[in-house]
């Protein structure tokens, strides 16, 4: 029997928040990032971590549905005071200071100074399973 894929859930501002599953679904998004110690640990059934390039990981939404799966290119740690465009662009923002305000509100009460390092999953859309309407 072959190993199941990864899983990833994004995060959402509550348990009804499927924008970045639609960003991604829709070719927007094509990175994310979070702080070292959390990347490296698994999150519950839907969030296994420690993605790795190549890995084939599905991506659930809030509901815990199977939206699509993606496929893991490269990923590399940054520093929050020097976030390359390939990033912010990536994580569809307009700016690395609208990257930057983004996490700082999504990852508190961490304090986000500009040394913290964050690690950052490049990923490629493999196919979608289930559409958003």
């Amino acid at each position: 029997m072959p190993a199941r894929c990864k899983r990833l859930t994004f995060w959402g501002a509550d348990e009804y928040d499927d924008s970045l599953p639609r960003s991604v679904i829709a070719g927007r998004k094509t990175v994310t990032a979070d702080t070292v110690e959390a990347y490296y640990q698994p999150y519950g059934e839907y969030g296994d971590g420690s993605y790795a390039p190549g890995d084939l990981i599905e991506v659930y939404d809030q509901q815990r549905r199977l939206r699509c799966r993606i496929r893991a290119t490269k990923v590399y740690n940054i520093r929050f005071g020097d976030v390359p465009e390939e990033v912010w662009r990536g994580e569809a923002f307009a700016s690395a200071e609208e990257f930057r305000g983004v996490h700082v509100r999504a990852l508190a009460p961490l304090v986000l100074h500009d040394d913290f390092e964050l690690v950052t999953l490049h990923f490629e859309l493999a196919d979608v399973v289930m559409p958003f309407d």
